[in-house]
């Protein structure tokens, strides 16, 4: 039956602080890559706020993950510490289809 497929939730991880440096080129420093292992993602149920996955993006800011149909919210595991700013983004997963939800984190370091 074609609903029992999973969904897939995709997106760009961002990485915001004062002291952000975009090279001439374009290039984020590669000492972004190693930052994004920092803020891992999670994936809370819609009602019950319950823990469902956790992602952590690659080197580019990039992240997938195959999720069942339903409701979820996506939000940063570092933001309930209090030392990363980020809003939660509510999303839908629909059988074999792909969501696309950007993150934005404001980590705070000036």
């Amino acid at each position: 039956m074609a609903t029992d497929l999973p969904g897939f939730v995709e997106g760009h991880l961002k990485l915001i602080s004062g002291k952000e440096v975009e090279l001439a080129d374009g290039n984020a420093p590669a000492i972004m890559a190693e930052n994004y292992a920092r803020y891992p993602l999670i994936i809370l149920s819609q009602g019950e706020k319950k823990e469902i996955a956790r992602v952590t993006a690659d080197g580019n800011g990039n992240y997938r993950t195959a999720l069942p149909p339903g409701d979820y919210v996506l939000d940063v595991q570092a933001r309930a510490r209090g030392h990363v700013r980020a809003k939660p983004q509510r999303f839908t997963v629909v059988s074999n289809q792909t969501v696309r939800v950007d993150m934005n984190i404001d980590t705070g370091v000036r």
